[in-house]
């Protein structure tokens, strides 16, 4: 009967592959219980190759189990070892474990050998592998004396370290006296030997402290080499150090600086051979001098290099493939370049194998009479051989046995007796090493037996495989039958898994999967069982995750994380950052779902998880956190390729912050000229960090680097060293070169100056050279110091001149200028314009126009002409004052120009005159003009004097502004009734010598509206209106005084006027709570609809309109725009016409207040009552 059996592979997908391996794990773990009789069983051993420390006791480890229990024995470089013999050593009770106390006395080298042990018991014998002791060694250097090394910058150079050999080999490094480790880079770093390689040398390797050193880590020292002082010379240094012992001009030149195409300083030759065994890393290494520093690149011949197992170390200078097969045996090649050349350097890597195992021998239990096999197949290379042992002895001179058939690597067994029970060994060796495994045959005869715990409880996440465990012995092999509930058919395979471990899978459990299930184990010798209970849970789930999120420095952001479970588990939610703990920090905060940070800090972007833990499951959900920010400096200027006129700078960039660079902005300051000033050199994408420069000669420059993205841009980089370039003839001469004259005898010539940065060298002068343009002289030249104008004297007047001004410093002269026309000073024109003729186009506007002046009289740049222009005197009145002249410009070479404004019917007289740069030249004789007649203005006032029964006097002053000759007045007036409807318009016209006239036979108590202009021949001027009212009748009058005598119509009178008093009341309360009734309304429902003004334009003569047109009616108003009269707006009361006015009548009987004549600026309120009849108009209302 065979115990150990691979479990079954049906119905197992490649998706359950963790779950075989579990399974796998289950089965190497079944054992013969330790109650029943078994050979013995090697359980722990030291390793093969046991390096000790020499300072420690020796301990060397063999654990063994087996029934009866296993006694230990030893051997020694293939003797026994008594250790009884030997005070120092001990075996530890109940163990094969020896140890050796050499901490007491003795030394570790007595016990160096080949060490092996053995279980022994009535079963069988069971050994260890051979344990090759041997104790650690950390030799001091030899003493050597190491001469100082002196060489030429661009050099290549190999410091030895050469260290001592140890047990194990040591740890090799290179630091200086401070225990600083030395920087390494492309150019310079350490070799697998521990050498330290230089591809070429600069001045800044130079140092004294150079050393090498080991660490043994076995015994925990470090042995320290003799410091090597380099010295790296330069050329001037070298040509100094021995120009008196080389003759002429033999000196070293820019040899040292040459370049040079590359040369391996290790390995040697173009081939080499590298082996290494399987499993092994394999390391392969390249190393190259030249000038530049080469670059060294990988390749395999006839193949790919292993993606996932392929390294580069130390600059790609090595090359390491992991856990190597024979698959990567083959040609590799190194390849050195740089920009003169390159060389590559194969090597041919074999693979070989220790030998491995393909399939190890298993202990065996059979029962009496049954058959079995052990099988021990293993491969390596070379092939390995497979030799026997039984107990111990080689199996060709072990007791025979006649069960027992030897096939190769196979030992069959056939009908097995208890004598047959022993250990077999077996060896499979090559010459890199050997394999020995232990395999027992135990001869049994046991009824089944379940070594699982009964009423074990398995709980399980819904959805998921349920593994129920049936850990069985038995011999024969039992068979395993599982049941649920005590029901009597047992499980069918189409619906679990049965595995031959005796487990039971459940692929997919759910909640009706919960129950009992019995395992029943049977063989010839009897039965076993065993319950076991499954409980289904519900799964654990995050049914809101934590959220991406993007903050900025300083704020403060939270995340969620909701969880649901199974009631009966407990879940722990815990967080991590990064996959570690969150930061002992009080800006986190943990409540139930809610992790937040405040005051977020750079350090806090990541990525958070949150963790739902349960007995039986676990689920996680991550976001990350971006804290953005402006980017932080670059840093690592570095200037290289340093030419006159450019220079590559290269940079390191600073953290991004989350937010990707987008470009880098690099400033330039030049200490020589404008020290502590930062210029703008250039600008590149954010995925570059070199940039090659364009410099000007003679700047001692220093670099900057800013980074820019979304969020700003950075603090600038520490600033890069200073260089300074040669100085060179200037680039370009001064810009805005112009020549003109201060003076009518001089030419000032004029231009910008270089800057420092322009200047390109010391000694900045400028060379002027003028000479006339129409003239047949030579140039004429001045070297001026760095100034910004030179003043030519004795000059014509006003000649252009040819002008340049060129550059020079100390290294030479700036390419040939360009030429610019200039012209001496200018002096005043000479000359004043002639044939000045004027067209009068209207009233106001004139056309003037004029003859050109000759160019040669004008003695400069034509700027223009300018008209001089005033109103002499009025055409209607010849004594009035001049006027102030008035100017008008015209630019360019203009010949005519408008005056426009005029006043009409007056007396202008202008002159003209040529401007140049100088100023004006004379004036043309006076031309006088007169501007036509216009209309005039309106009546300056307008007022209503000594009213009677049936007259009214108008007085009037005469327009403000004529415009002409006043031919007549015109005066039209209309009644306006009760009703306020208008009457007949009389049309009256007056002589234009009047200032006053009176109107007749008018109705007595009645209302006028009055219309009244001026005119001249060139039409009619604005209107000004006016309202007054006639007296009572006289007689009427009297009768009612005689009969106000009598007493009886005095008390009648008396009631009468406190009626019409309290009635008066009444109706002032009423009005002012009714609508009110604009006075301008009013007006402009009376306006005369024949009088309308007319402007040039359109009819109208706008600008003589009143500003008051707009405002209620007041003395001195006009008619409105329309000039219509509407007669349906004639029957509001009288007294609406003064509504807020307090109008009343003076004592001539005409009314005043809002129909006054006076322009009286009203109050803002409290003053627009009704007006109140007067008692007399009263009184004869009433008769």
């Amino acid at each position: 009967m065979q115990l150990k059996i691979m479990p079954k592979k049906k119905r197992l997908s490649a998706g359950r592959a963790p779950l075989m391996l579990f399974l796998c794990q289950m089965i190497s773990a079944l054992e013969v219980p330790l109650d029943l009789v078994q050979p013995p069983t090697i359980t722990q051993q030291s390793p093969k190759d046991y390096i000790i420390d020499p300072r420690e006791n020796i301990v060397i480890q063999c654990e063994a189990k087996g029934k009866p229990p296993p006694s230990f024995s030893w051997t020694r470089n293939g003797t026994h070892f008594d250790i009884d013999k030997d005070p120092l050593v001990t075996m530890k009770p109940g163990s094969g474990t020896l140890i050796i106390n050499i901490m007491s006395e003795g030394k570790a080298e007595t016990y160096e050998g080949v060490y092996q042990c053995t279980a022994r018991n009535e079963r069988g014998a069971a050994i260890s592998n051979n344990i090759v002791i041997r104790p650690s060694r950390s030799p001091l250097w030899t003493k050597e004396k190491l001469e100082p090394i002196t060489l030429r910058n661009g050099q290549s150079l190999v410091l030895p370290c050469r260290p001592p050999i140890g047990l194990p080999p040591p740890i090799i490094f290179w630091m200086d006296n401070s225990f600083q480790r030395l920087p390494q880079s492309e150019r310079v770093s350490q070799g697998l030997n521990g050498d330290l390689y230089f591809s070429n040398v600069l001045p800044e390797d130079t140092r004294e402290d150079y050393i090498c050193y080991a660490r043994f880590n076995h015994t925990q020292t470090i042995q320290q080499k003799q410091p090597i002082s380099v010295k790296v010379i330069s050329v001037d240094e070298l040509n100094d150090t021995i120009a008196a012992n080389l003759s002429d001009t033999e000196f070293y030149g820019a040899k040292s600086h040459r370049q040079r195409p590359p040369a391996f300083l290790t390995p040697d030759g173009n081939t080499s051979r590298k082996e290494e065994l399987r499993g092994n890393v394999l390391s392969l290494e390249c190393i190259a001098e030249g000038l530049p520093t080469p670059i060294i690149y990988w390749i395999k011949e006839d193949g790919t290099l292993p993606i996932n197992r392929t390294f580069y170390r130390n600059f790609k200078k090595t090359l390491q493939i992991v856990q190597v097969t024979e698959a990567d045996s083959g040609n590799y090649q190194c390849i050195a370049k740089n920009a003169l050349g390159a060389i590559h350097h194969t090597i041919s890597v074999t693979v070989k194998a220790a030998p491995y195992w393909i399939i190890a021998p298993q202990n065996l239990v059979l029962s009496p009479e049954e058959d079995g096999a052990l099988i021990c197949r293993a491969s390596g290379n070379p092939k390995p051989r497979i030799s026997w042992l039984s107990n111990g002895v080689p199996i060709e001179i072990a007791p025979d046995d006649p069960s027992r058939k030897i096939d190769g690597d196979t030992i069959i067994f056939s009908k097995v007796q208890e004598r047959s029970s022993a250990v077999y060994q077996c060896n499979a060796s090559n010459e890199y090493g050997y394999l020995l495994a232990n395999a027992f045959v135990n001869v049994l005869a046991e009824p089944p037996r379940i070594l699982t715990s009964a009423n074990t409880l398995y709980q399980v996440i819904a959805n998921r495989p349920a593994l129920l465990d049936c850990a069985f012995f038995g011999s024969p092999l039992p068979t395993i039958e599982w049941f649920k509930d005590a029901k009597g058919s047992a499980l069918r395979e189409d619906i679990y898994v049965l595995h031959e471990n005796g487990t039971l899978e459940i692929p997919v459990a759910q909640k009706d999967s919960t129950g009992t299930y019995t395992c029943v184990a049977r063989n010839k010798l009897g039965m076993a069982k065993n319950d076991v209970h499954l409980e289904i849970k519900d799964p654990t789930r995050i049914i809101k995750q934590p959220e991406y999120a993007v903050v900025q420095r300083g704020s403060t952001v939270s995340f969620e994380c909701k969880v649901k479970h199974d009631h009966t588990l407990i879940p722990t939610v815990t967080w991590l950052k990064d996959h570690g703990e969150l930061p002992s920090d009080g800006r986190f905060t943990v409540d139930k779902d809610h992790l937040v940070v405040a005051d977020v800090s750079d350090d806090d972007g990541g990525t958070y998880t949150c963790v739902a833990n349960t007995t039986l499951d676990n689920v996680s959900a991550s976001a990350v956190l971006s804290v953005v920010d402006v980017p932080n400096p670059p840093f690592d200027l570095e200037m290289t390729d340093q030419l006159d006129r450019s220079v590559q700078l290269s940079w390191t960039p600073g953290d991004d912050n989350n937010s990707p660079i987008t470009k880098f902005i690099i400033e330039y300051e030049d200490a020589m000229h404008e020290p502590g000033l930062w210029h703008h050199q250039t600008e590149v994408p954010g995925t570059q960090t070199t940039a090659q420069l364009k410099l000007s000669p003679y700047v001692n420059y220093s670099f900057r680097v800013m980074a820019e993205n979304n969020l700003g841009r950075s603090l600038p980089s520490e600033a890069s060293e200073q260089y300074l370039t040669k100085a060179a003839e200037p680039d370009k001469n001064p810009t805005a070169v112009e020549g003109l004259g201060s003076e009518p005898d001089n030419l000032v010539i004029t231009w910008k100056p270089l800057n420092g940065f322009e200047s390109n060298g010391p000694g900045l002068q400028y060379k002027v050279s003028w000479r006339q343009k129409d003239g047949d002289d030579e140039w004429t030249s001045v070297v001026v110091a760095n100034v910004s104008k030179y003043i030519v004297s004795g000059t014509p007047t006003f000649v252009p001149y040819l002008i340049k001004v060129q550059a020079l410093n100390d290294a030479g002269f700036a390419p040939e200028p360009a030429v610019v026309m200039g012209h001496s000073g200018e002096d005043l024109p000479m000359v004043a314009p002639g044939n000045v003729r004027v067209n009068v186009v209207n009233s106001t506007l004139a056309e003037v126009h004029w003859d050109p002046v000759p160019l040669k009289s004008i003695r400069g740049h034509l700027q223009g002409y300018r008209i001089y222009y005033w109103k002499a005197q009025s055409s209607l009145t010849r004594n009035r004052r001049h006027l102030e002249k008035k100017i008008l410009t015209f630019q360019g070479s203009k010949t005519h120009g408008m005056l426009p404004g005029l006043e009409p019917f007056s007396h202008y007289s202008l002159n003209v005159r040529v401007v140049n740069g100088k100023g004006e030249g004379p004036a043309s004789a006076d031309k006088v003009f007169n501007t036509p007649e216009g209309v005039p203005s309106a009546p300056s006032s307008l007022k209503i004097v000594n009213p009677t029964l049936d007259s009214l006097t108008l007085e009037w002053e005469p327009p403000s502004h004529p415009n002409g000759i006043l031919t007549e007045y015109t005066l039209k007036y209309q009644p306006i009734n009760s009703t306020h409807e208008l009457g007949p318009l009389v049309d009256l016209k007056i002589p234009a010598n009047k200032t006053r006239w009176t109107l007749k036979n008018l109705n007595f108590s009645t209302r006028y509206k009055f219309y009244f202009y001026a005119q001249t021949a060139a039409g009619s001027g604005s209107q000004i209106t006016e309202e007054a009212i006639t007296t009572v009748d006289e007689a009427m009058a009297s009768r009612q005084v005689d009969i106000a005598t009598q007493g009886w119509f005095i008390g009648l009178m008396c009631a009468v006027a406190l009626l019409i008093l309290i009635l008066l009341i009444v109706c002032f309360i009423r009005r002012n709570k009714g609508g009110k009734y604009p006075v301008k309304e009013k007006e402009d429902a009376h306006a005369d609809p024949e009088i309308q003004p007319m402007k040039e334009d359109d009819g109208t003569f706008g600008e003589y309109s009143d500003a008051e047109d707009h405002k209620p009616l007041k003395k001195g108003s006009r008619t409105p725009s329309d000039r219509t009269v509407k007669k349906e707006d004639s029957d509001d009361s009288l007294v609406d016409y003064g509504e807020g006015v307090n109008g009343q009548f003076n004592e001539d009987g005409s009314f005043i207040g809002q129909y006054s004549g006076k322009k009286e600026k009203e109050p803002a309120e409290g003053n627009e009552s009704s007006e109140a009849p007067s008692p007399v108009n009263a009184m004869n209302s009433f008769v």
